[in-house]
This record gives C-alpha cells, sequence and structure tokens, in this order.
C-alpha cells in the first residue's frame, strides 16, 4: 500500500502536505543499538560526569573514577586526600610572632594567636574520606 493514492490528490493542499510530511516520517529509520548507547553515554557524561561503566566501577569501589578525569589529564580515580598538617601553634612575641609545630616541647607557652579549630570538625573528617557517590 503505497502512502499517496487517489484520494490523496482530491484534497487541499495543506492536508497533502501533512500527510507527505507524515509518510516521510513513518519511512525514517528507527535509532540503532549503537546510536542508543552512544546517547545514553553522552547523556550520563554529561549528566554525571563518567560514563555507565564508570559509575558501576565507582559504586563497587567506592572511588570517584571517570573517564572526563583522564580527559582532563589526571588519574583515572580521585586520589585518596591525606588529612591536613596541623597548623602552627603562634603565640606573640616582641613585634613578632613565635610558632611552634609541636607547642608541648616549649615550656611556659602562652595562649595561641589563632581562634580556629586545630583538626577537622566530625563532618569534615567524613566528607574527606567519603565513598562515592
Amino acid at each position: 500500500m503505497s502512502c499517496v493514492s487517489s484520494r490523496l490528490l482530491k484534497l487541499p493542499l495543506f492536508l497533502a502536505v501533512g500527510l507527505i510530511t507524515g509518510c516521510v516520517a513513518a519511512l525514517t529509520p528507527p535509532l540503532g543499538a549503537a546510536q542508543m548507547v552512544g546517547a545514553v553515554v553522552a547523556g550520563s557524561v554529561s549528566t554525571i560526569q563518567r560514563t555507565p561503566l564508570d559509575a558501576a566501577y565507582s559504586l563497587v569501589t567506592g572511588r570517584d573514577c571517570s573517564m572526563v578525569r583522564l580527559d582532563q589529564g589526571k588519574t583515572y580515580c580521585r586520589p585518596v586526600e591525606p588529612p591536613p598538617d596541623a597548623p602552627p601553634y603562634c603565640t606573640r612575641s616582641l613585634g613578632v610572632a613565635d610558632c611552634w609545630q609541636d607547642p608541648a616541647a616549649v615550656l611556659n607557652v602562652g595562649p595561641d594567636m589563632a581562634d580556629g579549630p586545630r583538626e577537622l570538625t566530625k563532618p569534615q573528617e567524613e566528607n574527606r574520606t567519603r565513598r562515592w557517590p
């Protein structure tokens, strides 16, 4: 059965154009499996910055691994972040600050100049050592 029939010739021009474009759309082949896989990979890379295989590997290992990292010139998996170094202990002196890495080794140490914490809080440590995702 043809898309163009004798009835089509009797229809007004705007209706014929609508039917012809419908027939052309029906004749185009659907997406193949390779195109669907390519679309899924492109969508996952743009959404979660990793391919489906990267996401599966990251879920199994708990590490943040991605082909996007390789494309950026980095390692495949993000390295585990080491804990930060302890800040130096600094006290006021005459016009300068005296700083020590280990204040326990110094006698008669004055109060520390810094107000902040000397180590990571529990949420910061959990964020540093978290698994992916």
